[in-house]
Order: structure tokens, then C-alpha cells, then sequence
């Protein structure tokens, strides 16, 4: 069985979480937050499929 990849789970667990936040913001009717976050949690799962990407093609 291989290891767990730390570094992919923490980016995830980053992802999950700016996502959560657009909730919180949505809650709190702050538009600005709710777009910071958006573009930030996309911005940051896009950076790891770019990741996992460039990893497959190195193997």
C-alpha cells in the first residue's frame, strides 16, 4: 500500500475550506468575501490538478 501523499491532502483540505468560507460569507452577506473565495478556491484546486498533472507526466 503507498504512502499518503501529504501535500496533495493539505491543498485539498485548503480547497474544502476556502469553499466553506464562500458559506460564511454567504451568511454574513458579504459579496466581496464570497468572490475572494470563490476565485481563491478555484484558483488553488486549479494549482493542484496542475500539480498532479505534471506529476503524471514525469513517471
Amino acid at each position: 500500500m503507498k504512502g499518503i501523499n501529504i501535500p496533495a491532502l493539505l491543498l485539498a483540505v485548503l480547497v474544502v475550506t476556502m469553499f466553506c468560507l464562500v458559506g460564511v460569507a454567504m451568511f454574513y452577506e458579504n459579496t466581496l468575501f464570497m468572490i475572494l473565495f470563490t476565485l481563491l478556491g478555484f484558483g488553488t484546486m486549479g494549482y493542484g490538478l496542475m500539480l498532479k498533472r505534471k506529476r503524471k507526466s514525469d513517471y
